[in-house]
């Protein structure tokens, strides 16, 4: 199967999703990360797919051919979260299984913890919950090493500067060889169109603390939607604290999966476990 490509309204903004299934089949909205864009959902559409599901995965507002909005301030969590809700009512639904990876597994956990009735299931990559990031980056000092490329990300304009040297040389050595090359060209041509960059970083910029970067996230937020968490054990930016203290904040249906040897690019690295995770969401498996 090949997804297709369609041009949604929502939230005021217009996404570009690549969506593949049948339109009867039950919703999984497939939320990408930094610095990335829908394509890194690409297999899992298809096996979703295949697996009778209706699978889209959007560029998320700032990337790819979707709109990005001029402000720091229109990369707030609260307007992420309610694009994905736009996003599913633009295929004509009021629920679905929400999963994400990177700065899309934090928008997916806020999106289950602040739309319970509008999620059947939650599968987050890589992300613990939201409040062991910012107890993590407080309390572990291995979690507060790997966070220290916040600091520069935090740093407008002098960011977009080193980012982009050299033919983004930094950007693309942070997928470290996971992600094949032609993906890697097509997210890096992206984002150096003029103000991408700067609305990729404006993510970190509108919802993260300059003094205490990941506590600034709300620690008091209720997930009660069946959740899995996938979790590499190589992951360079997200340590073993936050995954392993996700669920003293969980209630219910939780499960910590954790991918021995793998990093943080999960849909690439780990596919399989990734995807099969995914199907047996969608067919109760």
């Amino acid at each position: 199967m090949t997804a297709s490509q369609h041009m949604v309204e929502a939230n005021g903004l217009r996404f570009r999703t690549m969506a593949d299934g049948p339109a009867t089949g039950e919703l999984c909205v497939l939320l990408h990360g930094f610095p990335e864009g829908a394509e890194s959902w690409s297999r899992q559409v298809d096996a979703l797919a295949r697996a009778g599901a209706l699978a889209v995965a959007p560029d998320m507002r700032g990337y790819g051919g979707t709109d990005a909005p001029n402000g720091v301030d229109s990369y707030n969590l609260d307007h992420l979260v309610e694009d994905v809700a736009g996003i599913m009512r633009a295929f004509g639904r009021d629920s679905a299984h929400i999963a994400g990876h990177d700065w899309g597994a934090l928008v997916a956990w806020f999106f289950a913890g602040l739309h319970p009735e509008m999620t059947m299931s939650l599968t987050v990559l890589s992300v613990g919950h939201p409040a062991t990031l910012g107890a993590a980056t407080a309390a572990d000092e291995d979690q507060k090493a790997r966070s220290q490329y916040i600091r520069l990300f935090l740093m407008e304009g002098k960011a977009e500067g080193v980012l982009a040297e050299d033919d983004f040389r930094r950007l693309r050595a942070m997928f470290a060889g996971a992600v094949p090359k032609p993906v890697i060209d097509r997210f890096v041509r992206s984002l150096s169109r003029p103000g991408r960059l700067t609305a990729a970083l404006n993510y970190y910029r509108a919802n993260l603390s300059r003094d205490n970067w990941w506590a600034g996230l709300r620690p008091d937020l209720r997930v009660t939607a069946p959740t899995v968490l996938l979790w590499g054990d190589q992951d360079p930016a997200l340590g073993r604290w936050q995954a392993e203290s996700t669920a003293k904040h969980m209630g219910g249906d939780f499960r910590l999966e954790i991918l021995e040897g793998a990093g943080h690019w999960l849909q690439f690295e780990r596919s399989d476990e990734v995807t099969r995770s995914l199907v047996q969401r969608v067919t109760k498996k």
